[in-house]
């Protein structure tokens, strides 16, 4: 059976680890701040590559991928795998993917979407990009974590399915926040309000999933301002997209989130603006 390990142990990372080493599979962990108490902790990204068939990158933005592959290329060869899973953008993911070809090793872009909730039990959902028979490989050790698998094409393609899907996420987010606000001021009730938005046709899983935080001004990180602004100012700086006009509003909205020092909140906060 093939062995993964985990580059970057965040809110996603955790999660993923716990899972493959519940599943038999996990080989290594590291990440940028220390965590020796984690299992299988290794004190370089080196380290885990050479103990490991496959290889996942779960880390911040392009720069931090950037960064670990840096890293790790000396490591990398015929038999390695590198399986890409933070969310960047399509002419970074091009990059990477030839950095790593050029060593021998495998390069798959695996973006995801479910947030905390979803990656403790297994719901992850991938879009994968890159050589079908490659993919192929990695499914099974993938399905330790994931529900559904989908094959979008090449890596390029596969992250920006990502940026896509992020993007209606945080304009359904802005648009949620201000209608919750709107009915709150003319002393709506929240029950009211949320008993009627389940017979919408508007209704939605991200509305399901954000209730409970709305009610009760829980704005712990499921998934970060800081992250959703990140991921929008790589969707408004990839080509032909500078001019989407509620692209540009809702950066504009976690800008202003991550300047009042929402950064570590939930991206629900965004009703703290309102």
């Amino acid at each position: 059976m093939s062995t993964i390990g985990i580059l970057g142990l965040g809110i996603i990372g955790s999660a993923w680890s716990r899972r493959y080493l519940a599943a038999g599979r996990l080989g290594g962990v590291w990440n940028r701040t220390a965590q020796p108490q984690a299992p299988l902790w290794m004190a370089t990204p080196g380290e885990v590559v050479r103990a490991v068939d496959i290889v996942q990158v779960v880390v911040a933005d392009p720069p931090a991928v950037e960064g670990l592959l840096t890293q790790i290329l000396p490591e990398l060869k015929a038999g390695k795998t590198v399986v890409q899973s933070s969310t960047i953008d399509p002419v970074s993911s091009a990059r990477f993917e030839a950095l790593v070809r050029a060593t021998g090793a495998v390069y798959i872009e695996a973006p995801f979407t479910g947030s905390k909730p979803a990656a403790e039990e297994g719901k992850t959902v991938f879009f994968l990009g890159g050589r079908k028979e490659e993919i192929d490989l990695v499914e099974e050790v993938l399905a330790c974590v994931s529900e559904t698998r989908f094959r979008i094409g090449s890596c390029e393609q596969a992250a920006t399915v990502k940026l896509a899907m992020n993007l209606n996420l945080a304009v359904q987010m802005q648009g949620f926040a201000e209608s919750l606000t709107f009915v709150r001021r003319a002393g709506i009730s929240d029950d009211t309000y949320f008993s009627v938005l389940a017979k919408n046709v508007g209704y939605s899983g991200l509305a399901k999933l954000k209730e409970n935080k709305l009610r009760a001004a829980d704005f712990a990180p499921q998934f970060s301002v800081k992250h959703m602004h990140k991921d929008m100012r790589l969707a408004s700086a990839t080509a032909g997209c500078a001019d989407y006009p509620l692209l540009e509003a809702v950066r504009e909205q976690l800008k202003s989130a991550q300047a009042r020092g929402l950064g570590d909140e939930d991206f629900s906060a965004l009703i703290k603006l309102l």
